[in-house]
């Protein structure tokens, strides 16, 4: 099942974009696969190209690419030394590839040609699909197989991010959605209920409550921006107006639908007096007590619980008056098709490792990304996360509940995730009107498609 219109592709013409942004679906709880296309060749060259993983001998060493999502490095060594304890005979090298997914992912891009790929390396939902497109990754399922990986197991909202052709070219690993995190202490202090708004208007009505308890030069919501967030988050405001970034790759940005949720994002800033921009990182302004409630990812509750001084409240980004939804994101991880039998086999061996029922309970309590499989969810270990501290089954019962595909322009369209933020930073920082800011990026987005995406459909 797709949320996409059908497409055709083909694995044998590479599309190589070394500087595009180009990508993945996020799909909804009713585990949807990702974007449905056309029967091609594909499956025959998979055949053709099988491999019998009984007769391979595991390489004694390989190498992982890893931004460390949620300020993970220590908890990935952690594992890495568990994964040693099983498999002495294998050396993961953990190599910091970037300080975010398209670092890493302009970095590979770069390797692609060279001896320096990993043998494991981080996918993210704007990356996984132009891996593939590229003929870089190798499919997971047949190894899985082999290993007993009990692929089954995963969340399968999550794991069908990543399908494509009846195969899957990743794995879920750091995955999330944005929450709506506030202080709970200013909450209090403003006589309002325990919980998150359930609309935006709400937190609006509440601006006038909240502004007396946060310190001079604070606000009742406080957001950033950036490539990779921006437009993620924005998503929920523009599905909230009923709008939406595209209907397939169709642009719907200049629908009056699309121009409502500007405006409300405008509004929001420069007019209600709800919202300012932190310069950094609203999330680190949040857990200093300077704003009172912001969106961050899944990934960040982990960072904000261990250095607030007060007691954080995380529920659903809230709805406008169409609705909402939230986009799923984060990342999983793949191996790089060039690598050596040898080399893939150790790499998806320390793969399901890391994605195993007790490895993702692990992360997921260290950094409070969701675990990855239905196991986990209600493993007795999780369950007693959740039952200590509530705020991390939130973005699981989100997941459930509110998960919506994301735009396909959006993941998609080399480049397009960072023209829209570009929009929304012109509607936030200078106050431009949404119509004239949705129009100066729509001529670029289109000119991406037609020449990096169109021909190859």
């Amino acid at each position: 099942m797709s949320h996409r219109p059908a497409r055709r592709t083909s694995r044998r013409r590479p599309l190589v974009l070394a500087s595009a942004l180009a990508a993945a679906a996020a799909l909804t709880a009713t585990a949807c696969a990702g974007p449905s296309v056309g029967s091609s060749s594909a499956a025959e060259d998979e055949a053709s190209e099988a491999i019998d993983w009984s007769q391979v001998e595991p390489a004694s060493e390989i190498t992982w690419w890893s931004n460390h999502p949620g300020q993970s490095k220590a908890v990935e060594e952690e594992l890495i030394a568990r994964f040693n304890e099983e498999h002495p005979e294998i050396e993961v090298n953990l190599v910091t590839a970037g300080a975010n997914y398209d670092e890493v992912a302009q970095r590979f891009q770069a390797a692609s040609q060279t001896d320096e790929l990993p043998d494991l390396v981080i996918a993210s939902d704007v990356w996984w699909f132009r891996y593939h497109l590229n003929d870089q990754i190798m499919p997971l399922d047949d190894v899985f197989e082999h290993l007993e990986a009990d692929a089954d197991d995963f969340q399968p909202a999550l794991y069908a991010d990543y399908e494509y052709e009846g195969q899957h070219w990743a794995a879920p690993y750091a995955r999330s959605t944005p929450l709506f995190y506030y202080n709970k202490d200013m909450w209090a202090a403003a006589g309002l209920p325990d919980r998150g708004p359930e609309t935006w208007a709400e937190l609006e009505e509440w601006n006038a409550s909240l502004s007396e308890q946060v310190p001079d030069g604070g606000s009742t919501f406080g957001l950033s921006t950036g490539p990779s967030w921006g437009a993620w988050w924005f998503e929920n405001m523009i599905w909230g107006h009923g709008g939406q970034y595209s209907d397939g790759f169709d642009l719907t940005l200049d629908s009056e639908e699309s121009i409502a949720g500007g405006q409300f994002l405008h509004d929001l800033f420069h007019s209600s007096g709800v919202a300012t921009l932190s310069a950094d990182d609203a999330m680190a302004d949040f857990s200093a007590g300077l704003i009172a409630s912001t969106i961050g990812s899944t990934g960040s509750l982990k960072g904000a619980l261990d250095t607030a001084s007060f007691e954080v409240g995380t529920a659903y980004l809230p709805d406008g008056p169409a609705g909402g939804g939230t986009p799923t994101g984060g990342t999983g991880l793949a191996i790089p098709s060039s690598k050596t039998p040898e080399q893939q086999l150790a790499a998806a061996m320390f793969l399901e490792f890391l994605t195993s029922t007790e490895s993702t309970a692990y992360f997921s309590e260290n950094t409070g990304y969701m675990p990855v499989r239905t196991s986990a969810v209600e493993s007795d270990t999780m369950k007693a996360i959740y039952e200590a501290t509530p705020q991390f089954r939130t973005a699981v019962d989100q997941l459930a509940e509110k998960a919506r595909p994301q735009d396909d322009v959006r993941v998609f369209v080399p480049g397009a995730d960072a023209l829209l933020n570009d929009a929304i930073e012109q509607i936030v920082i200078d106050g431009t009107d949404p119509r004239t800011a949705f129009e100066s990026i729509t001529p670029q987005i289109e000119t991406a498609y037609a020449e990096n995406v169109e021909p190859y459909l």
